[in-house]
């Protein structure tokens, strides 16, 4: 599957990604807010992930800028059971405030609503990590309560948000209707 929205292209990974891959996520300060991604973020961190199964329908994309196609994130639909999935992503410092996490997020939960038939949306944010809830709640997310996550690269459990949207709503970010061409 692959997805365009105004300013980005959300598209699966290649292997060939790695090396921008590791540039993108190499951070700490972006990292620390994952679960699964160590720090230090090495190359054979970003080949290792590349190189994992994937389904072929399965929504897991890089975020790449349209124009200079350039990465500047993940973002990923993640199986939790029956037409229920968890929203994760993630973006490269240089990209933070500009919008495109709630951009790639409107466009994954449309193919969730429309490709994949989900009906709830569940999303987390570390609790020291508002930037990611603002994003969650702009997207039409609402408190469920706290939970706790292992974090590998902070090497320990991290008090967590826990998030849901009904996907049977309308799509409103932003206030606007949410259409957004996919392709499979």
């Amino acid at each position: 599957m692959f997805a365009l929205t105004k300013r980005l292209t959300l598209r699966p990974s290649w292997p060939e990604d790695a090396p921008a891959l590791s540039r993108a996520i190499g951070h700490e300060a972006v990292v620390r807010n994952l679960s699964r991604a160590p720090w230090p973020y090495a190359l054979g961190d970003a080949e290792a992930f590349l190189a994992l199964p994937r389904e072929p329908h399965q929504a897991r994309f890089q975020i790449m800028t349209r124009g200079e196609n350039r990465l500047i994130g993940g973002i990923e639909l993640i199986p939790l059971g029956e037409r229920t999935h968890e929203l994760g992503y993630w973006l490269t410092p240089d990209a933070w405030g500009f919008g495109y996490a709630t951009e790639a997020a409107t466009a994954v939960i449309e193919m969730a609503r429309h490709a994949l038939g989900s009906e709830r949306l569940i999303g987390r944010h570390m609790i020291d990590n508002p930037a990611s809830g603002r994003v969650l709640r702009k997207l039409g997310f609402v408190e469920t309560g706290f939970s706790r996550l292992f974090s590998v690269a902070r090497g320990g459990e991290v008090e967590c948000i826990d998030l849901a949207l009904d996907l049977a709503r309308p799509c409103m970010a932003s206030g606007a209707a949410c259409a957004m061409p996919i392709a499979a």
